[in-house]
């Protein structure tokens, strides 16, 4: 069996099946024969099944219960449940299923559930409103559109259904195809994007038969395009009757919908196809000037860059939409496609765009702008010369211009009456008039006809309120729309929303509208001078259908500069002058404002070379004076008032400002010819370092950064020196990576520690040197430095000593004795420069938290004492650097009070040194206390002390990150709790004698006892004697144990020594012998005490900072001894 037998077989079985059901639609609504349901449950659970789908699977179950419930007092949410109900029906079972329900429900409440539910159907087959499509961007309308698509299909396809079935009709006997004819032709009116064509199709592939009388038949097109490709000449529409569709089977007793309706509806959607195979043809056109266009740029440059390629793909893109759509509706209504001319055989169509592209090249990018043109970027060439062209948007009555051979209507005639002296209250009832008539008889053929006007538009008709949809209640008259319109222009600050706004006054044109209209656009505000280029765009758009609106617009602006002209001496004027010239130059560079007209203004700024005008041909130059040189039209004559001008300035004797103005004014017309910039060429080896660096580096990669870093071939200069140059200059890194680059620095430091000491060196030099320097320019670098000094001490790669010699220098460096004064000014730290402060903060917000215990939080709680009152000798801070300081503050010493006034806070800071001085604590001092080598010792035991507390061991490793593929290489550090050595006892014991025996006053102060002790423990100078020679009992001759002293002489100004052999059970002896043993184990006891309290501070210290970066998630390796 054929195809075309299947489907009229089917088409006869869908028409048996529809009036079947329309019979019963038709016939009085009966009565339940059975006792019905009015429990609660069971009607909720029957409007929630509806409202979830009313789909094939639930089709049983809602007729039982439509037929067992008495649904009276619930037919409301019924009505509403199933209207949201039907957008779930996807296949045709599914909609049919739909209908049997919706037809059971009619038939038991026809009155009561019909009107409200046919209502809220229509409601939501509303087509979308020409104003909310405006105020969308193009790719949120396309978005928009497809959804609205998605969701109107299957609520046409119902309500196309129970137009079949008897229960929409338009009057009494007849069905409810003029419904629907309103409906598809709403739903197709303004619509120059073709969104709502999907819906036409599915209404051709499913209703074709019973609305326009078309078989379904799948042969049929092919053997239409077989009688045209045989025979060009033959009619098709005359000589192709059985091919055409046309079944003549069926009576028309039997056809669902009347004759006269198929005949409108064939007549609107061949006229709708007519009109999408013109746009076809046209974008089909455009698309082969644009490969044209594109191979001829390729051939002059080698190349095609990506702005225009991304154009044509976007162009492509919608030719090959179209072009499916179209193919779609040749099929479905039997008519042959358009011929589109195929390109040359030498070049096939898109050959020319697959070359790959270089956007950063500007040859060649346009044939139309080339670099030193009227135009500085292809972005203001677009601007100012791609303007729209209203009739693509708007019928032509409504622009003014007449169509071949129409007659004469009350729509289409409105091109000339509009133009009248009509006033607004009689334009005002006619579009009214035109509003509420909608489709009517006399306006039936005209609404046909449009769809074959020449015009590329699908639906050239003008935009009217859909007939089955309530009241509106926006504003109805011109009057009112204009309004509207008008309040809208201050927003429309792109140049598709300008776009648009003039599409929609072009609906609105009139010559009373035309006046508003220029009214508003002399009454823009002064001060935005940023809505002028915007607003004369429209007027440039509009002026090739409406010319008299850049005619008063400018005749306004010529009359407003002669009398600005009058007025030179009045400084109050100054915002209108420039509103004025900003105006002129806006519509010149649209080729508005007639040449004698612009190139006479200049002329009087030239003549009167003085004052005011001065400043006005400052302000014409950079409005437009690129333009008027490079223009043909205007390029010799400007050249020439230009060269006069630059005369006239080179005698005349002005102040600093007006010269300054003038010269900049002058070369942004007419810049100087440069060479290209030179880039800076460097080797495959440095771009790759580069690379690591700035590209790749991240908290994932450091390690394979890490380990190709010390691949590199350390012992090349080249290397080495640029390695130093990235880490050191930390601000050409991501803010966030600085942490990273310090990391690595900390990594690269076990196996390259001259490279990291040479880092941290060259950080702390460009500290000093941006605080002698203090260059504005260079802030963020030294922000980025400072960040980096604390993420190295994070990192174990400094001191604290070093940090805080750097934060007492930010606050004391420059200032007379390291004491900074409200009245006392510094070349360097003026009162009005906060930058210090801000870097202050950035260091103690980086490593800040460490210093929380032990003599640290004292030295740290030193140094904010002398920071408040630092803070105290500016001007008032700024917002954002008190901000800052505040959360500085309550990070480091939550509830820290701010001295009131710089006298309180210098009290404190005297406080604070007198009693640093008294206690010699230390805590003011800045590197006189060893503290690296209290922190080195302090870790290595808190590492040893750590491990054993907390059983750490080497699997614990990693700074938050997976451990490093290489074999660990880990410094090891065993340090000893020994004593002083010989030497240094020797030394001491010197220092001491030689003060004892300086001081004689002070020695008579001292009792006999100590003296008697620091004599015997004192070494004499000039003797050198070995550590046991006291210590280790001698033998004498005898065989006695003796104890050797040294006996001192002298003879003149020589010292003589001799030493002497004592008995050691001598009385001198053992009272000698047991001195040295009570101070040895003094100060042996000493010793333990001052290394045991160092331990103690470095050991919390050490905790802390491990709590610290345990909160951070970074876990610290320990070396095992």
């Amino acid at each position: 069996m054929s195809s075309a037998a299947t489907g009229k077989e089917d088409e006869a079985s869908k028409r048996a099946r529809r009036a079947e059901l329309k019979k019963l639609n038709l016939e009085l609504p009966s009565t339940p024969t059975k006792s019905l349901d009015s429990t609660l449950k069971r009607h909720t659970a029957l409007i929630k099944r509806m409202r979830q789908s009313m789909a094939l699977e639930n089709r049983e179950a809602n007729l039982k219960d439509i037929e067992g419930l008495v649904l009276e007092r619930h037919i409301e949410e019924v009505a509403s449940a199933a209207v949201e109900g039907i957008g779930r029906c996807k296949t045709e079972r599914d909609v049919w299923s739909a209908v049997e329900i919706i037809s059971l429900l009619h038939r038991r409440f026809p009155s009561d559930f019909t009107p409200p539910f046919l209502s809220g159907l229509a409601q939501g087959l509303i087509p979308p409103s020409k104003q909310a499509l405006a105020s969308l961007s193009q790719e949120q309308r396309e978005k928009d559109e497809s959804a609205r698509v998605l969701r109107q299909r299957p609520l046409l396809r119902v309500y196309i259904e129970l137009a079949l079935v008897g229960i929409l009709q338009d009057a009494p006997g007849r069905s409810g195809g003029e419904t629907i004819y309103k409906t598809i032709k709403d739903l197709l009116s303004n619509d120059p994007q073709l969104g709502s064509l999907p819906l036409l199709t599915t209404f051709l592939k499913y209703y074709a038969r019973p609305f326009l009388g078309i078989s379904p038949a799948a042969t049929a097109s092919k053997q239409l395009d077989t009688i045209s490709s045989e025979n060009p000449n033959a009619d098709v529409s005359t000589s192709s009757a059985p091919a055409n569709g046309q079944d003549a089977i069926v009576n028309e007793e039997d056809e669902l919908v009347e004759k006269d309706i198929r005949d409108k509806f064939k007549r609107m959607c061949e006229g709708y196809y007519d009109n999408v195979s013109r746009k076809l043809l046209k974008e089909h056109d455009k698309l082969q000037e644009q490969d044209r266009r594109n191979h001829e740029a390729y051939i002059r440059s080698g190349e095609i860059f990506e702005d225009r390629q991304q154009a044509y793909e976007k162009m492509v893109k919608g030719y090959e939409k179209m072009l499916s759509n179209c193919q779609s509706l040749s099929d479905l209504l039997h008519i042959p496609m358009p011929n589109l001319p195929k390109p040359s055989a030498n070049k096939g169509l898109g050959d020319s765009i697959a070359i790959s592209l270089d956007s950063s090249s500007s040859i060649g990018r346009d044939e139309e702008w080339t670099p030193g043109g009227k135009w500085e970027d292809d972005e203001e060439r677009r601007f100012y010369e791609e303007l729209t062209d209203l009739k693509d948007f708007v019928p032509r009555n409504f622009l003014g211009i007449e169509a071949d051979e129409e007659p004469t209507t009350s729509l289409s005639t409105s091109g000339k009456e509009l133009d009248s002296d009509m006033d607004v209250k009689k334009l005002e009832e006619e579009m009214q008039n035109l509003s509420a008539t909608g489709v009517g008889p006399a306006t039936e053929d005209i609404e046909d006809d449009a769809y074959e006007d020449d015009d590329v538009t699908p639906t050239p008709t003008p935009p009217r309120s859909p007939s089955p949809t309530p009241a509106t209640t926006g504003p109805s008259g011109p009057a009112q729309l204009l309004t509207a319109l008008l309040a809208k222009l201050p927003d429309a600050t792109n140049r598709e929303l300008i776009d648009q706004e003039a599409v929609n006054f072009a609906y609105l044109n009139s010559k009373t509208s035309r006046k508003r209209l220029v009214k508003f656009l002399t009454q823009v505000p002064k001060t935005r001078t940023d809505l002028l280029p915007y607003y004369a765009r429209l007027v440039a758009t509009l002026n090739r259908y409406m010319p008299d609106v850049a005619t008063d617009l400018i005749a306004f602006l010529d009359d407003q500069f002669k009398s600005l002209q009058r007025r030179k001496r009045a400084k109050e004027l100054a915002d209108t002058r420039r509103w004025n010239i900003a105006y002129i130059s806006s519509l010149t560079k649209f080729s508005l404002v007639p040449v004698h007209v612009i190139l006479h203004m200049f002329k009087v700024f030239v003549d009167d070379f003085s004052g005011i005008n001065i400043d006005n041909i400052a302000m014409f130059l950079e409005g437009c004076g690129r333009f008027l040189m490079r223009d043909e039209a205007t390029g010799p004559r400007m050249t020439a008032m230009v060269e006069l001008m630059r005369r006239k300035q080179s005698l005349t004797l002005l102040d600093q400002r007006q010269q300054l103005v003038l010269e900049n004014a002058y070369y942004m017309c007419n810049p100087p010819e440069r060479g290209p910039r030179q880039e800076k060429q460097r080797s495959q080896m440095v771009q790759f370092i580069r690379h690591l660096i700035f590209d790749v580096l991240a908290k994932k990669t450091i390690d394979k950064v890490l380990r190709l870093i010390r691949k590199l071939n350390w012992e090349d200069a080249e290397v080495t020196q640029a390695l130093h140059k990235l880490f050191t200059r930390p601000w050409k890194v991501k803010f966030a990576n600085i942490s990273l680059l310090a990391m690595l620095t900390y990594d690269l430091h076990r196996y390259r520690p001259a490279f990291s000491i040479g880092v941290v060196d060259q950080v702390l030099e460009d500290i000093r040197r941006g605080m002698e320097l203090n260059i504005y320019k260079n802030n963020q670098r030294r922000v980025a430095t400072i960040k980096l000094l604390g993420e190295l001490y994070i990192y174990r790669m400094i001191s604290s000593s070093l940090v805080f010699d750097t934060l007492w220098s930010l606050v004391t460096y420059g200032h007379l004795n390291g004491r900074p004064l409200p009245q006392q000014i510094c070349p360097i730290d003026v009162p009005d420069d906060f930058f210090r402060i801000r870097l202050a903060c950035v260091l103690l917000d980086s490593c800040g938290m460490c210093f929380d215990k032990g003599s640290l939080r004292k030295r740290l709680d030193a140094f904010l004492t002398f920071f408040q009152l630092y803070v105290l000798t500016k001007d008032p801070l700024p917002m954002d650097v008190d901000f800052m300081l505040s959360d500085t503050m309550e990070a480091l010493r939550p509830g820290l009070p701010m001295p009131a006034s710089f006298d309180d806070a210098a009290l404190a800071v005297d406080q604070l040194f007198a009693s640093g001085t008294q206690n010699g604590s230390g805590v003011l001092q800045d590197g006189d206390d060893s503290d690296g080598g209290e922190e080195s010792d302090g870790e290595s035991r808190a590492h040893d002390g750590d491990e054993d507390e907390e059983g750490m061991t080497d699997n614990d490793v990693g700074l938050d990150r997976p451990g490093s593929p290489d074999a660990a290489v880990v410094l090891q550090h065993k340090p000893e709790m020994v004593g002083p050595s010989a030497e240094e006892d020797e030394d001491f014991n010197k220092e001491l004698a030689k003060m004892m025996l300086d001081s004689s006053q002070d020695a008579r102060k001292v009792d006999k006892k100590a003296a008697q002790v620091m004599w015997e423990t004192a070494t004499i100078p000039g003797l050198k004697k070995k550590r046991d020679d006291t210590e280790t009992p001698a033998v004498n001759g005898q065989g006695e144990q003796v104890m050797k002293f040294t006996l001192l002489s002298r003879k003149g100004n020589r010292q003589q020594t001799r030493e002497l052999a004592v008995p050691e059970n001598a009385p001198i002896a053992v009272h000698t012998r047991t001195a040295q043993l009570q101070d040895k184990e003094e100060q042996q006891h000493l010793k333990r005490l001052v290394l045991d309290y160092e331990w103690r501070e470095g050991m919390e210290e050490y905790k802390a900072n491990l709590d610290i970066l345990r909160q951070k998630g970074i876990k610290v390796r320990h070396p095992k001894e």
